[in-house]
């Protein structure tokens, strides 16, 4: 075993102590960036090119302080996204919210599918739909201007890009040029209620953007905000895709009633079979 390899066991057991939750993965990544090598490439680097700002890199990690802050990088189904201070970091669960919102528009009868992402910080989930769905035209909208500054960096840097257009505006009043046209609406929303604090893993609580977190009292006051602007977006038979947290299963799909004009309002799980995202259909005007 190279020295290297023998450092990220070394590391493992110290981010493990510091109750990092992926203590392997994150001492591996951290070995390969610092490195300049994939992660089945450690093997590789010889004994005297070890480079010491691996620990640096560790100390930091076990600090709590984001992976991807260190990194810069932020690995998204197909994508790899900057990311840093002042934007949300993608994370895994948001993959199958973003791989239903492909397939529906996949499935959908339409040359040039019109999407909007809500609350797109570093624009993973519209860069995916551009990327996998070649035809589509995606608008991308945040209100947050560091967020939007990475979103930038991320849809300029893509050739898929070319296809997303950015916005500022509050979820309530996005796109009103849009109205009534859209295919479909997605939105990785804040939804932590802001009682739950001290319950939120310090990755997230002392590093991702307040704005991107906290959802009100019950974590819900902004995708009460999003089903609203959907409605008013989208083109009869269009739909709605809203992602939320695993205990929030009960609540909103009850913000998608049939009497606000939804049909179809279904809750989905994530790959760890938890309640993850809702999706609903627009067929008629509120009764």
């Amino acid at each position: 075993m190279n020295l290297l390899l023998r450092e990220v066991g070394r590391a493992t057991l110290r981010l493990a102590e510091a109750g990092v939750p992926s203590p392997r993965h994150d001492a591996e990544e951290l070995a390969a960036w610092v490195h300049g090598v994939k992660r089945g490439e450690l093997h590789t680097v010889p004994d005297a090119e070890f480079d010491a700002r691996f620990w640096e890199a560790v100390n930091r990690r076990a600090a709590r302080e984001p992976l991807q802050h260190i990194t810069g990088r932020a690995y998204f189904r197909f994508l790899e996204l900057l990311v840093g201070p002042g934007v949300f970091v993608p994370r895994p669960e948001t993959e199958v919210v973003a791989g239903w919102a492909i397939d529906k528009l996949r499935e959908m009868d339409v040359a040039e599918p019109l999407v909007v992402d809500l609350c797109t910080g570093s624009a993973a989930i519209a860069l995916s739909i551009a990327q996998e769905v070649p035809r589509s035209r995606v608008h991308a909208v945040d209100l947050d201007e560091n967020a939007l500054a990475w979103a930038k960096r991320n849809i300029e840097r893509m050739p898929e890009g070319q296809r997303v257009t950015l916005h500022q505006a509050d979820v309530t009043v996005a796109c009103p040029e849009l109205n009534g046209r859209v295919d479909l609406v997605v939105s990785n929303p804040p939804y932590i209620p802001v009682s739950d604090y001290d319950r939120v893993a310090p990755e997230a609580r002392d590093y991702d953007p307040d704005l991107a977190l906290w959802g009100g009292p019950d974590g819900l006051d902004v995708i009460r905000a999003i089903e609203r602007t959907a409605f008013r977006l989208l083109r009869d038979g269009g739909w709605v895709v809203v992602e939320h947290g695993d205990e929030q299963g009960l609540e909103v799909p009850r913000i998608f009633p049939e009497t606000n004009g939804w049909a179809d309002t279904v809750v989905r799980r994530d790959l760890n079979n938890r309640d993850r995202f809702v999706t609903a259909r627009k067929v008629s005007e509120p009764l």
